[in-house]
């Protein structure tokens, strides 16, 4: 697997979350970041039941530009 990294929150200082990366094979997003709190979590499910196995991650508002450049990079062929 060819992961591109695409950048981390700039406000992150030392620590390395929020961050994202391209899947260059898949072009699949992959993200890494605090998980939500239980009640965040709760609301979410009762819009899509969530299996054990997966999480939801909060990506902040700041890292729209590095999602932007992250999908740019995902839709080059």
């Amino acid at each position: 697997m060819a992961l591109r990294f695409v950048g981390k929150d700039p406000e992150s200082g030392d620590h390395g979350s929020p961050a994202v990366w391209v899947d260059e094979d898949s072009k699949d997003l992959l993200f890494q970041g605090p998980k939500v709190d239980r009640q965040t979590e709760a609301t979410c499910n009762r819009d899509v039941a969530m299996p054990s196995y997966e999480g939801i991650v909060r990506v902040p508002k700041r890292m729209i530009p590095l999602l932007r450049e992250a999908l740019d990079v995902a839709e080059l062929e």
